[in-house]
């Protein structure tokens, strides 16, 4: 079997999928960065999957967070 390995904190933010991706933003809207709150909105998911997945998404290019956030881009 060929191919690039994938590590496992690459894997849980490929298995993301989009309605959770659109829960997890609208969650952070509301609650912020209380993972364990968003975490137990979405069946199978753990705290620090949400935290990851959300560092992961929102820390391109070394930029701050509060630049790639979806409430900034909301009022934009």
């Amino acid at each position: 079997m060929g191919g690039a390995e994938v590590s496992s904190k690459e894997w849980d933010f490929r298995n993301m999928t989009e309605q959770e991706e659109d829960l997890i933003y609208r969650m952070y809207t509301l609650v912020g960065e209380r993972w364990d709150l968003i975490a137990g909105r979405i069946p199978g998911r753990k705290p620090e999957e949400i935290e990851r997945f959300w560092i992961m998404k929102h820390t391109m290019k070394g930029l701050p967070q509060e630049e790639n956030s979806p409430i900034k881009k909301e009022h934009s």
